[in-house]
């Protein structure tokens, strides 16, 4: 990867006259048949909150000297494809070719603050504020035109990059129009959208053109980013959470490793800087060996985590309290179970990297962060400076959803960059740091309770749910990035961080008179945060796995039961339709096929799924055959990037549900590799067969975090199905099994 120069927003229109791309005008050859106008129609919806701070023209897009386009937003690629959705949005409705649209994401002083990438929200927050800033600029666009032309806008057509007249056949080019300026109009309501019928690239399936690069192992992620003269970095991690440095003996690393640049120590944060990385690597296994720790806090036994957590956690706060669940549950048959999940590990293919360089003036960082606004905000509090002498740029990383180690590489390579001017500082994570210090999902416990009445529907629901934060990203509060709880002056967090996330669809979406929804909060053990889907998975691994029990209690079908308590045309049409993908499946001893079904949030995208399994009765081993999935997220972007994200996301749910849990001791964490916390491997990875049912009239939400919940669930229930064996503790391994 070539490193490419700091643009600030200034020196980005500075430059605007300088960029030149080659291409043809549509209809500016007799051969090519001139455009007709297409249909549009006022949009009179909400506008984005991404726009709350970002309501100009400008903020979203640029027109560059030959009127090819470059658009600016804040989210991130994390493989979810947003680069190429945003692309889509804005070439439709600015009439342009694809390949004249441009997207310039994620930095500091140059794009929106759009906070995080996550949640699921990139497409109705960034896509959709990107439509209505290209509708408004095309508006505008015609507008002055019609001026120039001396024209009414009727007469005038629009695309690739030029307003031609109608009538006159004269033409003008999107920079002769802007004579030099952007367009800084606000954007307001109604806005003028193209209708959906005349659509030629939304709803297509457009390929990511960064996939090629790639499979061709170019350079792509951060991993492969090199500065010239660039120096290395690695970090001593203690032996644990609350250890602090007592001493650090240094004689001798110089003899034992050549290269050594600098030391820095600034209280019991610990950095050396070498020449190449491999000379890092053995100065911080020499400095690790030569260092003495105060001893940490010890963990629970990990037999006893569960009980832990129950006998830590604050008393319960009622998030939700419909009818009368106590009055319908006095003299009823009340079904209970209760379901377990561990700490998972957000267990990223590469482990974290970050580079900075500061000049004296500017400290400059290229990051895989998922927030460069909020994290410059943390590292602007952890090293006294002004947040504007920051300048963050985003670099995809190998992967992951939620928030990983990459904010804490970047603050590391920060802190050294800071005490070695002028010059590249990387910092790269090993395996085992990445392993242990991840922030990982936290270990949840959901409770379950239900009565049915007469009819065998569900009367009366109880959901009691224990759980940690489900996010610490970083923000202003220095202490959510790791370097900062090691300095001198240590920061701690100010607070818990986002608790809401752990009973995130613990509230059935069913039709259900009676339901009441408890959150016991806890404080647990372990370094937690924001991981792909939050609270979702186990409430639903849980709900959905309750909801097959009812069904056998009701003498009903599994997905008939669920239609039965719904009343969302919607929900229904995508379990219907992933019945229909399953109906001519047959199988044979030892096999099941369960199903599960969200709406995720409540509010957003709709999903079931499927899943075939085959179960070894001799030893417990579980193997996926098949998995399906329906889904509903309103208006499709691009279909080959909504599909890509719910196969992937059906696939990690599986390694979570089958293999995934951190393992532990009193002293310390076990699971620092891959044999010891496994993943699904390619071998085990199942056919996935996706349908998308695309509703244009209906607003686009995204996909990322939706398959995940209900996969896990299908599985147990699939399990189920094939050996009479019912597990409610994830992960579910063949022992569980064997000793249900």
């Amino acid at each position: 990867m070539t490193a490419v120069p700091i643009r600030t927003r200034r020196k980005f229109l500075k430059d605007l006259g300088y960029i030149s791309v080659g291409f043809t005008l549509l209809g500016a050859c007799s051969g090519v048949e001139e455009p007709v106008m297409a249909a549009r129609m006022d949009y009179n919806g909400k506008l984005p909150g991404s726009m709350g701070r970002a309501k100009t023209v400008n903020a979203w897009l640029q027109i560059l000297e030959d009127g090819s386009i470059r658009v600016l937003s804040g989210k991130v690629e994390l493989g979810q494809g947003i680069r190429t959705a945003i692309q889509q949005v804005a070439a439709e409705e600015l009439d342009m070719d694809l390949e004249r649209v441009q997207v310039h994401l994620a930095e500091t002083g140059v794009t929106p603050n759009e906070g995080y990438t996550g949640a699921s929200a990139s497409i109705q927050n960034s896509a959709m504020s990107v439509r209505y800033a290209a509708a408004t600029a095309r508006q505008e666009l015609l507008t002055l035109a019609s001026k120039k032309l001396n024209t009414v806008v009727d007469d005038l057509l629009l695309y690739n990059g030029i307003v031609k007249s109608k009538k006159s056949k004269e033409s003008l080019t999107f920079a002769e129009i802007l004579e030099g300026v952007q367009i800084e109009t606000e954007v307001i309501l109604p806005v003028h959208i193209k209708d959906y019928r005349e659509y030629r690239y939304v709803g297509k399936a457009i390929p990511r053109t960064d996939i090629s690069d790639m499979v061709r192992g170019k350079a792509v992620y951060i991993q492969d980013l090199r500065f010239p003269g660039m120096l290395h970095a690695r970090v001593v991690r203690p032996p644990g959470y609350t250890s602090q440095l007592i001493s650090l003996d240094e004689t001798g690393l110089k003899t034992e490793v050549s290269g050594i640049i600098k030391t820095v120590i600034k209280g019991s944060f610990v950095g050396v800087i070498t020449e190449r990385e491999y000379q890092a690597v053995k100065a911080e296994q020499f400095l690790r060996n030569h260092s003495i720790w105060t001893v940490p806090v010890p963990f629970p036994k990990s037999e006893n985590l569960y009980a832990h957590i129950k006998l830590i956690a604050s008393p319960p706060e009622t998030v939700k309290n419909e009818g009368d669940v106590a009055a319908v549950f006095e003299g009823a048959e009340i079904f209970k179970a209760t379901y377990t999940k561990p700490y998972i590990k957000h267990a990223s293919m590469g482990p974290a990297c970050g580079i900075a360089m500061f000049d004296g003036a500017i400290l400059y960082v290229w990051s895989h962060s998922q927030g460069i606004y909020p994290m410059r905000e943390a590292l602007a509090t952890m090293l006294s400076m002004d947040a504007d002498n920051i300048h963050i740029t985003a670099v995809p990383g190998a992967g992951c959803f939620g928030h990983s180690t990459a904010d804490d590489a970047a603050a590391d390579a920060a802190l050294l960059a800071l005490e070695h001017p002028n010059t590249h500082v990387r910092v790269q994570w090993s395996r085992q740091d990445e392993h242990l210090w991840d922030p990982y999902g936290p270990a949840m416990i959901t409770e379950l309770e239900a009565s049915l009445d007469k009819n065998n529907k569900i009367n009366s629901w109880k959901t009691e749910v224990w759980t940690d934060s489900h996010s610490t990203r970083p923000n202003k509060d220095a202490g959510t990035v790791l370097a900062a709880r090691y300095l001198e002056n240590p920061y701690q967090m100010n607070s818990r961080g986002y608790l809401g996330g752990g009973h995130r669809n613990a509230d059935p979406y069913y039709s259900i008179p009676n339901m009441t929804v408890n959150a016991h909060y806890y404080d647990g053990p372990f370094r937690t945060s924001s991981l792909r889907s939050l609270g979702s998975f186990a409430n639903i691994f849980a709900m959905e796995s309750f909801m097959d029990v009812l069904a056998e209690k009701a003498g009903q079908d599994p997905l008939e039961f669920r239609i039965n308590h719904l009343e969302d045309e919607r929900a229904i049409s995508v379990i219907q339709k992933v019945q229909a993908l399953t109906s001519e499946q047959n199988t044979e001893d030892g096999e099941g096929i369960g199903f599960a079904f969200m709406r995720y949030k409540n509010t957003d995208a709709y999903i079931a799924v499927a899943a075939k399994v085959a179960v070894d009765k001799n030893n417990g081993e579980a193997g996926l055959i098949r998995m399906w999935a329906a889904v509903d997220v309103g208006e499709v972007i691009n279909m080959d990037g909504l599909t890509n994200q719910i196969e992937g996301g059906m696939i990690q749910s599986a390694s979570w549900t089958l293999k995934e849990q951190v393992t532990f001791n009193t002293t310390e964490i076990t699971s620092t590799d891959w044999m010891k916390y496994p993943i699904l491997k390619f071998s085990e990875v199942p056919e996935v067969e996706v349908a998308i049912i695309n509703r244009p009239t209906e607003d686009a939400k995204g996909a990322g975090e939706v398959p995940v919940p209900p996969t896990a669930a299908a599985i147990a229930n699939a399990i189920y199905n094939a050996c009479g064996k019912r597990i409610y503790d994830l992960p579910i391994t063949p022992e569980k099994i064997l000793n249900a």
